[in-house]
């Protein structure tokens, strides 16, 4: 607000202020509004507005897909959840809603990612026993059930079942409907996963013919190249897919991861930061491009670069055990071994730390007594051992091994043996830590 100068004093004394037109207008003005609030009744309704219709299923629908549209899928998943409420056997709300917490799972880490799955799979299920018929429903239910199959976090007892079951979804959905380009482009992700390449590659074409606008059908087409390592020919076709929904940054992301395996760094970095740039303008924190961005850098030995953006996605998420997990991984291979330790002790034990907006994420052991005292605790509860986390298990007992800390490190290392003792490669690495304790346990005794 502009405060009035000497010039401007409200107490000079002014010219004539009000022609005749003018007087005019304020008097009808003043008699309009006598007119209209000539009640209590009227009053009361001025003051509350003018009531709004009570929004339906289908406004929540069309505001999800225009989320979707704008790359926000964790939006769109809330407003179909919304149509829900309303509708709560919308098939074609949770055949939707379904297919969108797939592609959130892939922005999501591996455990959180499975949480995604499971959900996913509720809904499509549901969907399906609402009505037997739909094809589409159970196209979806096959794309749900390959995915749960191949989530790193997923059980191994029960992987071969969800493969089963995705294949069983496939098949009656094309027998629903044998023009079904979704459940064909679903069974060649299936037939990929199953490592079955040459049936895979001629169901992903022939759904790639049949419906060409569709990013899910190119999306397959890519996967099948990409899994027969057909990686320039993989990145053309996700390029497809999103030019059919640009938004979409997991895409982005599955470009630039092509680009990777080329050694082709420059272009993978691009399109990762594509993929941050789209999150940032439409208000989305999401770590996984910088995530992508930081194993790029690794690769190419450029740890400083990769810890910088480890930090980064970490402070999107900030109690998300496993980002805690990626830094300290990504520190041990910079051979920052006493700052990795802290990090993959909250991602396997879980921690307390603090957080401050300029240092970052800071361990209680690493904070000033004014930090302490000024900022909030955090919690971040541990990962159980899995497959997307026995990295996070090995990598922290070979860092208490090294430090002499081996009552500790045995904890884990008794632990990956009962759950991976019979994966070669994690076994050599249990031996290994436990040699370097016995030398440390035979030091102690000739001391």
């Amino acid at each position: 607000m502009k405060v009035p100068t000497h010039d401007q004093s409200v107490f000079r004394k002014r010219g004539k202020m009000f022609s005749v037109t003018g007087l005019l207008i304020i008097i009808s003005l003043i008699a309009l509004n006598i007119t209209i609030v000539t009640t209590a009744d009227d009053l009361e309704l001025m003051l509350l507005g003018t009531p709004t219709p009570t929004r339906s299923a289908n406004s929540y629908q069309l505001e999800a897909k225009a989320l979707v549209g704008a790359g926000n899928l964790g939006g769109a998943i809330s407003a179909y959840k919304e149509a829900l409420e309303f509708d709560p056997e919308n098939v074609a709300a949770l055949t939707e809603l379904a297919r969108m917490q797939v592609y959130y799972s892939r922005l999501l880490t591996p455990n959180l990612g499975y949480e995604q799955l499971l959900e996913a799979n509720q809904n499509i299920q549901l969907a399906v026993e609402i009505d037997p018929e739909d094809s589409d429903a159970h196209a979806i239910r096959s794309l749900v059930l390959d995915w749960l199959a191949t989530n790193a976090s997923t059980p191994f007892e029960e992987r071969e079942n969800y493969l089963l079951e995705a294949n069983q979804a496939a098949t009656l959905a094309l027998q629903l409907n044998n023009r079904n380009a979704l459940a064909l482009a679903f069974r060649a992700e299936i037939l990929a996963d199953q490592l079955r390449f040459d049936q895979a590659t001629q169901l992903a074409q022939q759904a790639v013919a049949l419906e060409p606008n569709s990013m899910d059908t190119h999306r397959v087409y890519a996967y099948v190249l990409e899994s027969t390592r057909y990686y320039s020919q993989a990145i053309e076709e996700y390029k497809a897919a999103a030019e059919i929904e640009p938004n979409m940054t997991f895409l982005y992301i599955s470009i630039g991861q092509n680009y990777r395996q080329l050694q082709l760094y420059d272009q993978a970095l691009e399109y990762f930061d594509r993929a941050a740039s789209i999150n940032s303008s439409i208000g989305i924190q999401d770590p996984l491009p910088y995530l992508a961005i930081a194993k790029t850098y690794t690769r190419q030995g450029e740890f400083f670069a990769a810890a910088r953006n480890a930090e980064a996605a970490l402070a999107l998420d900030y109690t998300n055990p496993d980002l805690y997990g990626q830094l300290g991984y990504i520190r041990s291979q910079a051979r920052n071994f006493e700052g990795s330790i802290p990090m993959l002790e909250c991602a396997v034990e879980g921690c307390e730390v603090i957080y401050d907006e300029f240092f970052g994420v800071i361990p209680l052991v690493d904070a000033t007594e004014e930090q302490l005292a000024t900022l909030d605790r955090i919690q971040v509860q541990g990962l159980p051992l899995n497959n997307g986390s026995v990295v996070y298990y090995y990598v922290y007992s070979s860092m208490l091994a090294a430090f002499g800390l081996c009552e500790k490190a045995d904890i884990f290392l008794d632990m990956l043996e009962d759950a991976y003792g019979g994966d070669a490669t994690i076994m050599s690495i249990v031996d290994e830590n436990r040699q370097v304790c016995l030398i440390f346990a035979q030091d102690q005794a000739e001391n």
